[in-house]
Order: C-alpha cells, then structure tokens, then sequence
C-alpha cells in the first residue's frame, strides 16, 4: 500500500546527465574540464614540435653552464665564472630584498599618512592628499628613473676625490660614506662568543611576545594597563648589551674607508691632497640602483595604502571614537586599541594587492641597472643561452611562488586579527 502512494525510484540512464537537475552541473564542469586539458595538451604538444623542430627540445641543462657576466648587488658568493643556475639565484635574492624592504618601508609610511590625511590639521591633511595624488596618478616606471636621477646628481662620484677642491669624506660619525652609486656602510663582524649574544637576542624578542600576550590577558581580567612599552624596550636592550659585555664584545663592525695616495684626518676630512677611491673591499656597499629602487616603489605603493588605511578608518563609526572618549581613553590610545584593530579587517585585503603589485613592479629593476631575477634569468640569460621559453617559465614560476607566499601569509594574518564574534 505504501508503494502505491509513491511512485517507483527512476532507474539511472545518460539523458539525465543532461535533463536532470541533480547532475546536470556537475555534469557541465566535467565536460569544461574536460575540454580545458584537451586545449592545454594540445597547446603543450604543439610547443614541444615547434621547439624540437627548431632544434631547441625544451630542456634545462643550461642552467649548469657559465654565466659569463658580473652582478654588482648579491647576497650570495657569486662570480661571472658561476652557472646561470647561481645569477638566477642571486636574481631572486635580490628580488626578495627589494619586496621585503619595499612592503615594509611603505607600509609604515602608508599608514602613517592614511591617519595624517584624516588629520584635523588642514595644512597636514592637504598636503597628504596632494602627495597621494601625485603619486598615485603618475606611472612607476618614471618615479625609478625620477629617484635613480636624483641618486647620480644628489651625490658626488665615488671614482677619484682629487685636486684643490676634492671631497672626500664620511658622514654619521665616520661611519657611512654616501656616492652617487650607493651608500658604503658599516659592515657587522662575528667572532668567537658572537652566537650566546644572537640567542639572548632571539630569547629576548620571544620574552617580548609572550609578556604582551600575558600583559593584554592581565588587562582584560584586571582592567590593570600595565607600562608594557618601557618594559618591552628594557627586555629587547638590556639582556643583549649585558651578553655583549659579558663575552667580551664579540661583534664588531668594519668601517668603510678610502684608499689610494693622501692622507685623511680622523674627522674624514683629507688632510694631504691625493687621489682617493672607496675601499670596496670595506663595508657593505648598498648599490644606487638599489636605493632609488626601494624609494620609489614604497613611496608609490604608500599612497595606495594610505587610501586603503583611511577607507578603513573611516568604515569604523564615529560612535565607538565617541565611546572610547566617555571611557577616558586619550585619542592615541583610541587609534591603537578601538579603531585601528576594527580598521584591519577593511585595510588588510586590499593591502595583500599592493604587497603582490610592489613585488610584481620590482620587475622593472632593470630601468636603472638593477639586477633582479628578470634581470638575470630573463634578461642576460635568455639572450645568452637562447632558451626564451625556459627562462620565461622559470620567471613565471619565481613569481608565482612569490605571490601565493605572500597571499598566504597575508590571509593566515587576516584571519588571526579578524574580529571573532561571541
């Protein structure tokens, strides 16, 4: 009885693959994925016979030949007598260095402008909306070429300091020497004793973060704010300079310095006229390139997110500044503890873009002589080794790996500031 009231399960057949609701999308998405594969095999195929006809089978063996050229700015040991597999790598090195520096300086000068912005100071905010403006409706290209220019005319020639009018000095107390082709600065030295002071350091900064999360824990139980900054500066000072004492100052720093015919006062100033040349052998030599690099695309993607911190900030109602205010808190205190950490979940998706674009537009290095993995990989070694499809497939890996990094980094960031509701 209970069969006749219901009718009889359908038996399963093709047609309602396409006629039947149940299956008919997953049914168009196998069909799509299909039809994708069949189009990038085929795409593969045809450029694996197009490479093996010109005599060119896709391969990588290139990567352990000489490279055969110099690379000015490296992190790593590298001559020109190294493989190509070692300037990639040193490429890539360089790519990070200029992405790390770049993403941090313009983060601390986006945010600070976003807030100046918002200023109630009318001369201050205008001026941070003139300076965005500039910024953001000028191509970034022309901003390196613009710093790189100001880098050659700004300083004086690190060649030869010679005649009656020669210049040859340092500046910082002795300690830096600034040219137009980059900044020579002290240079850290490690000796015996040096690794107890690295740890006391790092234990130190661990000491940091576990007495701000005990100090945010005592706070919310208590209502007690504790003085955690002075503390937190003691903690990061104190321990280090003791263990640097105590071992007997084991880390040094090298100077850099001039060399060649003269004589040069303690002061740096030259005492006898001669020629002088830097020391590249002395210090760590931060390349022009390098600077103009790093300045230009922060001061360029700092306008970016000072838009995206003053969204952010806005997007908090004026309600919880009015509360903060009823509860006593001073107005730095109210930034820092009431709106920024609401402001996050509004700043940081679109600061993840502007970490991806700085990295991305690092690519232009090569603009002021700069060299970077496009540089490198893409540039000397595919027009010496004439493997363009290699190289450009290896550079699109680099960045993509690059990227997805930072994405993931960024977004595990996100989700642990996010505001967890109750």
């Amino acid at each position: 009885m209970a069969m006749a009231d219901h009718e009889a399960p359908k038996s399963f057949n093709l047609g309602m693959l396409i006629y039947d609701t149940r299956y008919r999308s997953m049914t168009i998405q196998i069909v799509v994925l299909i039809l994708f594969m069949l189009g990038a095999a085929w795409l593969v195929d045809n450029m694996l016979s197009n490479l093996a006809a010109l005599g060119k089978p896709l391969g990588f063996k290139f990567l352990s030949d000489t490279a055969g050229y110099d690379i000015g700015q490296r992190l790593v040991e590298y001559s020109s007598q190294s493989t190509h597999a070692r300037a990639a790598l040193v490429g890539l090195l360089n790519t990070l260095l200029v992405a790390a520096l770049g993403c941090l300086l313009a983060t601390v000068l986006g945010v600070l402008i976003g807030i100046a912005r918002l200023s109630k100071n009318w001369v201050v905010a205008r001026l941070m909306t003139v300076y965005i403006e500039i910024f953001r409706n000028v191509p970034v290209l022309l901003w390196i070429v613009f710093a790189m220019a100001i880098f050659l005319e700004m300083f004086p020639e690190p060649k030869e300091f010679k005649g009656e009018n020669a210049v040859a000095t340092m500046d910082l107390w002795n300690s830096v020497i600034l040219t137009n082709r980059g900044f020579f600065i002290p240079n850290p030295q490690f000796f015996a004793g040096s690794m107890v002071v690295v740890l006391v350091f790092v234990a130190s900064l661990v000491g940091i973060i576990f007495f701000g999360r005990w100090a945010k824990a005592h706070q919310e139980r208590t209502g007690n704010i504790l003085p955690t900054f002075w503390i937190k500066l003691g903690v990061f000072i104190v321990p280090a300079v003791l263990a640097y004492f105590v071992m007997g100052q084991p880390i040094g720093l090298e100077l850099p310095g001039f060399e060649g015919r003269g004589a040069i006062g303690p002061d740096g100033e030259i005492i006898t006229k001669g020629i002088f040349r830097v020391d590249a052998d002395r210090g760590i030599h931060l390349r022009g390139s390098l600077m103009a690099l790093c300045l230009a695309l922060s001061l360029y993607t700092a306008a970016f997110i000072a838009e995206a911190v003053r969204a952010g900030i806005m997007a908090i109602s004026k309600g919880q500044t009015e509360a903060a205010n009823a509860l006593g808190l001073r107005p730095n205190r109210t930034m820092n503890l009431v709106i920024l950490p609401q402001a996050l979940r509004v700043i940081i998706p679109p600061l993840i873009s502007q970490y991806l674009n700085l990295t991305k537009n690092s690519s232009l290095a090569i603009a002021v002589g700069y060299m970077d993995v496009t540089g490198t990989l893409g540039g000397i070694t595919m027009n010496q080794t004439g493997r363009e499809m290699e190289c450009i497939l290896l550079l699109m890996l680099c960045y993509l790996v690059i990227s997805l990094t930072i994405s993931a980094v960024m977004n595990w960031y996100n989700n642990s500031v996010k505001l967890k509701e109750r």
